[in-house]
């Protein structure tokens, strides 16, 4: 299964706590680039906002009811958030709360299960306190 897919299915499992939002950066492996040889697609550098934007909707078919945006071309998310490749981030009253490792390695979606099971708990237990 892959990442994508599997947040996918994290998404939906948990929509009844969180919202989610995959925001699409820089191609990490632009087929006029720095080629992986498992790349589904052949996705060049971006070079305009379009470009970047029509490689978004590539990814938003591979997960359905999965919200996805794309960064802008000075890649302004990417550098707030330190996210190339990959990273998983809980942005909770406008604070992190949960920063994952760089991806691909750093990449666990094990642990942002594990946050939302116990969020989603916390909250059905200040439910039962009221």
């Amino acid at each position: 299964m892959t990442r994508l897919k599997a947040f996918q299915r994290l998404v939906l499992q948990y929509a009844d706590v969180a919202d989610a939002l995959v925001i699409y950066i820089e191609e990490a492996h632009p087929s006029d680039g720095w080629v992986s040889s498992d790349a589904p697609y052949q996705i060049l550098k971006h070079r305009s906002l379009e470009e970047r934007l029509r490689a978004a909707r590539l990814m938003a078919r591979e997960a359905p009811g999965v919200a996805i945006v794309a960064d802008s071309m000075e890649n302004s998310c990417n550098s707030a958030y330190g996210a190339y490749f990959d990273r998983l981030y809980i942005v909770q009253d406008g604070k992190v709360v949960y920063q994952g490792g760089r991806g691909p390695e750093g990449y666990r979606i094990s642990e942002l299960r594990n946050w939302l099971d116990q969020y989603r708990t916390r909250l059905r237990d200040a439910v039962i306190r009221v």
